[in-house]
């Protein structure tokens, strides 16, 4: 045997393979199925309701008019409270101390301290003028009667004009069993019995109220 090495055997050529064509389309639109062309619709007239079991709210109605009593009591109350706003602003920025009952079944509307000495006072007002006065009822109703206050419910009416914005300081014991005050105008200088009591303050530290200590 010949010991020279043989030739190799020739492997096959491959055979040269043609490009692929080339693809107009995108990746993957050939599996994207294609939509169907919806024709354009009319808009509805009628939109769909977004709770079609809700009711409608009703239209606000016009409020009922108070009756003319009714209106006239609610004037009357509220100017009572601001006559006392107005005495708890004037009081105190005049150095006294207060102090309110608890509820509305007392006669008096405020305790006055001077410091040692305290006093009960009614407060009142009035816009009312009868014959060139102003005129201030100072009574309670019981039974549609006018019962006039007593120095065992009270020690001082502070009554107030309003229109003049003047306090007159009564002490009770001076108009015992009197239902209304008759008050002069400021610009009127004819005497008068409550001219003392205009703005008299002072009376509410006289040392004849109650003294503790």
């Amino acid at each position: 045997m010949s010991n020279s090495p043989g030739r190799r055997p020739r492997r096959p050529q491959r055979q040269a393979q043609e490009p692929p064509a080339a693809v107009d389309k995108a990746p993957c639109e050939e599996s994207r199925p294609s939509l169907p062309q919806l024709e354009p619709t009319a808009p509805s007239k009628t939109a769909p309701k977004a709770f079609p079991n809700r009711t409608p709210n009703p239209l606000p109605t016009a409020p009922t008019p108070r009756p003319a009593a009714l209106l006239r009591e609610l004037s009357t109350k509220r100017r009572g409270e601001l006559a006392e706003l107005a005495f708890l602003h004037k009081a105190t920025a005049l150095g006294f101390r207060l102090s309110k009952p608890y509820g509305d079944s007392d006669r008096y509307d405020f305790i006055t301290d001077s410091g040692n000495r305290l006093y009960r006072v009614q407060v009142k007002c009035t816009t009312t003028m009868l014959e060139g006065f102003y005129h201030l009822p100072c009574q309670r109703s019981c039974n549609g009667k006018a019962i006039p206050y007593t120095h065992e419910e009270i020690d001082f009416f502070a009554a107030l004009v309003v229109p003049e914005d003047s306090w007159f300081i009564i002490p009770i014991t001076h108009v015992l069993g009197i239902t209304s005050f008759l008050f002069r105008r400021l610009d009127d200088p004819s005497p008068s019995f409550y001219s003392p009591y205009r703005e008299a303050w002072p009376l509410l530290c006289e040392p004849d109220g109650l003294t503790f200590g």
